[in-house]
């Protein structure tokens, strides 16, 4: 889990509601409502994820958006800024996200309680979203390639 000052005090309770659930988080912060930079703790947690540290990622900031399109930069990553229980299930069950990020701003502690148990019971349906989701893993290798021939090349 992640956040920065927005989403302090929301991932604090999300925090608290997993772990009453027997759910083992690993906190990549932020520890206060000081201000901070939301891509910072996107990274770590996407890192987290991409290294399988973690299983899953949750990360909350103001809106949400800030983070996700953060955690998207690493590889491997498909991180879903979800505001209802709908998008939390098809998130996992047709793209397999494994990050999920919430805007603080936007849900409230018992809205984000709901999407969060929602996203961690849904499970990959496979089947055709399978080859799906290998193509966004085609598109992220073919673009990281492109871009290290550009390097090279310039």
């Amino acid at each position: 889990m992640g956040a920065d000052h927005a989403g302090y005090d929301l991932k604090e309770k999300i925090k608290q509601h997993l772990r009453q659930q027997g759910f083992d988080l690993r906190d990549e912060g932020t520890a206060s409502t000081e201000s901070v930079d939301y891509p910072d703790f996107a990274r770590l947690v996407a890192h987290d994820v991409s290294e399988h540290r973690a299983d899953l990622g949750i990360l909350v900031c103001g809106s949400g958006i800030g983070m996700a399109i953060s955690a998207n930069k690493v590889a491997g990553i498909r991180a879903a800024n979800v505001s209802s229980e709908y998008e939390a299930q098809m998130s996992r069950e047709h793209n397999n996200a494994n990050v999920l990020t919430l805007g603080a701003r936007i849900v409230s502690e018992d809205q984000a309680s709901k999407i969060v148990d929602k996203w961690l019971a849904t499970q990959f349906a496979g089947g055709r979203h399978e080859r799906r989701v290998e193509k966004i893993a085609e598109i992220e290798k073919q673009e990281l390639q492109d871009s290290a021939g550009a390097a090279r090349n310039s």
